[in-house]
């Protein structure tokens, strides 16, 4: 525990010097680094998924470093620290396992378990604040693609009234005549017409000045980096504020 504890200790020390010393670190942001953070989280699936032990390791330690830096940044802003971050999560996940920590009976199964995490999980929302709808607010920037399988969960789950939103015979049927390979064909088809839409939709018009053109089309490949999040958030766009409102 102490070499684990010293480890620790010595990466927060490194973090604030970082941020502390270096040109780069101390132009961050969160909303700049998230960016680091996301492609960090999917390193380690892809680490994970590999079964590529080495990997894990290494890349582990990369998404580990962005949870210290927004951290940090949280205590510069007096919003909190890391040591809140990880009493936050003890707390929650020992809350969350009453058959490990608590005097309530043993659960036999997984599926067991899961049944009581979504009984603490409601029981904590009607403690905490108000939410509208049936479903628990989604991250507005979750890939489109996941954001749509996860609503689509939700609506199996709960099996909401969906109808002129959600076609789940069509669906069914999609899902018995067609094989990956269209699936896939028809996904991508989809994915770069919206990008085509969103594209279009950015085009600077006629009336646009000068300065404004130039800072969207020039300079090491800005509206190209920018165009990725935008065709993949279109893909989805579209029928979010649908369900939103509807569920």
């Amino acid at each position: 525990m102490e070499g684990l504890a010293a480890a620790l200790l010595e990466l927060q020390r490194l973090t604030e010097r970082l941020r502390r010393d270096c040109p780069w670190d101390r132009e961050q942001t969160a909303r700049t680094i998230v960016p680091h953070t996301v492609e960090e989280a999917y390193e380690v699936a892809d680490a994970a998924l590999a079964d590529d032990d080495a990997k894990l390791l290494d890349e582990l330690g990369d998404l580990l470093f962005q949870v210290y830096f927004l951290a940090l940044l949280l205590q510069e802003r007096g919003a909190g620290d890391l040591e809140q971050v990880a009493l936050g999560v003890h707390e929650k996940l020992v809350r969350r396992h009453p058959h490990v920590f608590g005097e309530h009976a043993k659960l036999g199964t997984a599926a067991d378990v899961i049944v009581k995490w979504e009984e603490i999980k409601a029981a904590e929302k009607k403690n905490g604040p108000a939410q509208s709808g049936l479903f628990k607010p989604l991250p507005p920037r979750l890939p489109a693609l996941m954001y749509a399988e996860s609503v689509w969960r939700k609506i199996k789950k709960h099996a909401p009234p969906a109808e002129g939103v959600v076609d789940t015979a069509a669906i069914a049927a999609r899902a018995d005549e067609l094989d990956e390979a269209t699936l896939g064909k028809l996904l991508f088809e989809i994915t770069a017409a919206c990008r085509r839409r969103s594209r279009r939709r950015r085009a600077p018009s006629a009336s646009s000045s000068p300065s404004r053109s130039a800072s969207t089309s020039t300079g090491s490949g800005r509206c190209c980096r920018s165009a990725r999040p935008v065709m993949v958030i279109r893909v989805t766009n579209a029928s979010r504020p649908l369900l939103a409102a509807r569920f």
